[in-house]
């Protein structure tokens, strides 16, 4: 047998739910009701657009205040206002939206409308132990009626007298939301929400100083911008208004300006409109996250916007403002769906385009931002793949001499001299000017090119240009010595045999100091009689890793390991190639005694971590003392 019927939802059961869970802070009531506000002004608009009203529309203004003695907050408009069965159908049946209905008959002519679910008006109640609404229809013939309810499913209505159309909402602060009667609070949260509204929304009187003290002057004090910046047309502005708008989203900014921006401006296949600013990005990704902010027809939502905005792109400044938007039912969040997509890639083209622009038409001022613009592209084509392939065309490197090069002009610069005997192209690089400068001279007098990579992405980066450039391969200049990095031909190694490879290791290692969570192993390279004696490399694979583990939880092991070194014994160099002889004839503790009497093998060692950075605290004294006495 099949039993069919409806699921039953009841009042008493889903109004405590819909007070407590559906709004997760409890500020967000004013948002609601401001808004609320907002579409009872544009549906007036609306109608006396299409003929419909035919009164004076006269001061549209919204009107937010805030009684202390009688412990209320109220907000007052001018808009359509509702008759007695518009309360009963709008107000006591829940989820049932006047929005809705009005966008269906008035969808061509409509100004923007801002709600949709019917369900903002009951964030009232987190706040409010008691709600009243007075209002009176732009309809003459309606008479104004009054709703009144204590959060109970009960309510009240009744005839009252109200002497204009619109609406009052009424709100009975309960004891433990005192704060809201705060003048300060109630400012600050419309100058969060609404602050962009397309109706102005007046909150007391502008205050000058007199006498000692600020009074209340006769200006209306409005908290909002009624026609921002980002809702105008681009062609009527001017940098000096793009910057203002920046500092008014960002008022401690001053002294920081954006590099340059984008004004979005869409109408098919979806609307979106908003201003992206491009910061002077630091190093710290984290920090710079969260400044975009997300608007529906004006109304702020949230600064949490990585559903419509690509991960890379969270590190830009501004606004984004679309009605086609999906957000659930709060209003708090996005809900994802196809259009959350389409705009997502809309933008990243957008900033593709205007990067490309920028560094196609004033090469040498991309050049000078590119410090600021490194870390965000190469973030971006970390992430998307198709930003990287808008971008490795304008994405930039710099050598150690300061000079700026595509990826494809690095190539043809380096492709002559740097390609080594498999057919790689080298691409060699640096960390650190300072402490890799030997090594980097080192390349120099060989011919070769080296780029700088200090930035905090890049370790990551190279690694994905590896997997996408052909044949070319990125590696530290001091990995390896200079003579081996690019290897052009065969080389001939030095002959030990494996006993004196193992004795003479322990005679090396044996001379080097302690340095904690580092291990060394020995080579010894036939590099030419006037090569130094002894470098000290570290392998690019391990120290690459490292450097990996820093930004990715995911590798935390790989920053547990120790540095990892290789100390390279020039089997040409006349002391190192009596050391080989020696080795030959001498037994383990007769030839680490003759290693130690004459201190020689440890002072190149010794200058060869010096020359890495290595060689520190105790180690270093003894070094300086003992390069003294040799004097």
């Amino acid at each position: 047998m099949v039993q069919k019927g409806q699921i039953g939802v009841t009042t008493d059961n889903i109004f405590p739910i819909i007070k407590k869970f559906l709004y997760s802070d409890h500020e967000i009531f004013l948002r609601e009701i401001v808004s609320n506000a907002v579409d009872a002004t544009q549906k007036l608009k609306t109608l006396a657009d299409v003929g419909e009203f035919k009164g004076e529309l006269g001061d549209l203004s919204i009107r937010v205040s805030v009684d202390k003695k009688k412990k209320t907050v109220t907000v007052s408009d001018r808009g359509i206002g509702m008759t007695a069965d518009e309360l009963d159908r709008y107000i006591n049946q829940i989820a049932l939206s006047s929005a809705n209905d009005f966008l269906e008959r008035y969808k061509e002519n409509s100004n923007a409308v801002i709600g949709h679910f019917g369900l903002g008006f009951y964030s009232t109640f987190m706040v409010a132990k008691r709600v009243e609404i007075i209002t009176k229809s732009y309809n003459e013939e309606a008479a104004a009626v009054k709703w009144s309810c204590d959060g109970t499913p009960e309510y009240t209505i009744e005839e009252t007298s109200r002497s204009d159309r619109g609406t009052d909402i009424i709100l009975h602060i309960d004891d433990e939301n005192k704060e809201f009667l705060e003048k300060e609070k109630i400012e600050s949260l419309l100058k969060k929400y609404c602050k962009f509204l397309p109706v102005p929304v007046v909150f007391g009187k502008k205050q000058e100083w007199k006498d000692g003290k600020y009074v209340d002057t006769e200006e209306d004090n409005v908290v909002n911008e009624v026609n921002p910046l980002w809702k105008q047309k681009p062609a009527g502005l001017k940098d000096e208004d793009y910057l203002q708008f920046y500092h008014t989203l960002y008022p401690m900014s001053f002294g920081d300006e954006p590099l340059f921006w984008i004004h979005l401006n869409v109408d098919y296949p979806f609307h979106l409109t908003g201003i992206l600013y491009f910061p002077r990005i630091k190093s710290n990704l984290d920090l710079q996250r969260n400044k975009i902010q997300l608007y529906s027809n004006q109304v702020y939502v949230t600064d949490s916007v990585e559903g419509i905005v690509p991960e890379f792109l969270t590190l830009l400044h501004g606004v984004i403002d679309s009605p086609d938007i999906p957000l659930n039912v709060s209003r708090s969040y996005l809900q994802s769906d196809q259009n959350v997509k389409k705009i997502s890639n809309h933008i990243t083209k957008k900033v593709a385009d205007k990067l490309e622009e920028l560094f196609k038409k004033e090469r040498s001022q991309f050049e000078e931002k590119w410090d600021s613009l490194k870390l965000f592209i190469e973030y971006g084509m970390l992430s998307e793949d198709k930003f990287y392939d808008r971008a490795v065309k304008f994405a930039l490197v710099k050598n150690s001499e300061q000079k700026f090069f595509t990826l494809e002009e690095y190539k043809e610069l380096t492709k002559g001299s740097q390609t080594d005997k498999q057919g790689d192209l080298i691409w060699l690089y640096a960390s650190d000017l300072q402490e890799q400068y030997s090594s980097i001279e080192a390349a120099r007098e060989k011919g070769y090119d080296v780029l700088l990579m200090n930035g905090q992405l890049d370790v990551h980066w190279m690694g994905l240009l590896e997997q996408k450039l052909d044949k070319t391969r990125f590696v530290r200049v001091d990995s390896d010595i200079i003579e081996h990095i690019i290897e052009k031909d065969e080389r001939s190694a030095p002959e030990l045999s494996e006993k004196q490879k193992e004795l003479l290791s322990e005679v090396v290692k044996a001379q080097l100091p302690v340095i904690e969570k580092s291990e060394f192993s020995v080579d010894f390279k036939a590099l030419g009689e006037n090569s130094k004696p002894v470098q000290i490399t570290q392998n690019e694979f391990s120290r690459r890793m490292k450097e990996m583990a820093a930004m990715q939880q995911q590798m935390a092991f790989y920053g547990e390991m120790p540095d990892s070194y290789q100390l390279v014994l020039n089997a040409d160099h006349p002391y190192i190639k009596e050391l080989i002889t020696q080795s030959e004839s001498k037994e383990k503790e007769e030839l680490m005694a003759t290693v130690a009497a004459d201190a020689k093998l440890k002072q190149m060692i010794d200058l060869a971590l010096l020359a890495g950075g290595l060689l520190k605290g105790e180690a270093l004294n003894s070094f300086v003392k003992r390069s003294f006495e040799r004097i």
